[in-house]
């Protein structure tokens, strides 16, 4: 599992919490400041850019430390939220209106694609304590696996190779490789073939 790469943020607090994989977090003056600096990029340069322009987008990702594989198409609309801990292996796709709350590490690997309107959410807050303190956990999609349209993907989950999740699920535990899952919460449907048997 990634671990979160603290630049150019610091990240202070690291204490475990109950949930397996969660760990609290408070976000320093840095990760502020970075975050300021790539909305307005994101504002100015990302947003406006033609669809058609992924190679510019990849450019802007990377120059905010993302690391980002070839041929990745970022669409234009997708919210970003910490280029730094985003990992976009080769074609690899985040569509329009993805939400990628990438408070910590994102991982999507080669193909994957992530469709429209579909929230990556690797942060929460413990509400076992009165001062709910941030908590996070990556969130992993392996190879050739297919995020469909308007689905939650909570933190700490991991979605196995090929998977494929339905539409507007929520998606909570990790996804076996090569399943469909649908449903809130998520529940495998049947298996898939698997492009390599």
């Amino acid at each position: 599992m990634s671990e979160v790469r603290d630049d150019p943020v610091r990240l202070r607090d690291t204490t475990p919490v109950a949930r397996p994989g969660l760990r609290r977090r408070r976000l320093g003056f840095a990760n502020k400041m970075a975050r300021a600096c790539w909305n307005v990029v994101w504002l100015l340069l990302f947003r406006p850019s033609p669809v058609a322009l992924h190679a510019w987008r990849r450019f802007l990702l990377k120059s905010f430390g993302a690391k980002i594989g070839r041929q990745a198409h970022p669409y234009p609309s997708a919210r970003i939220w910490a280029p730094w801990n985003l990992i976009m292996e080769e074609h690899s796709c985040l569509a329009h209106r993805v939400d990628c709350y990438c408070v910590d590490v994102v991982y999507l690997g080669p193909r994957v694609t992530v469709s429209q309107y579909s929230y990556l959410c690797t942060a929460s807050h413990d509400y076992t304590r009165a001062s709910m303190p941030l908590i996070t956990a990556p969130i992993r999609i392996e190879a050739d696996a297919w995020v469909t349209a308007d689905v939650f993907v909570g933190p700490g989950v991991t979605i196995g190779e090929g998977a494929v999740v339905g539409a507007r699920s929520t998606v909570t535990r990790d996804i076996p490789p090569w399943t469909v899952v649908a449903g809130s919460p998520a529940r495998i449907i049947h298996a898939r073939r698997s492009f390599t048997s």
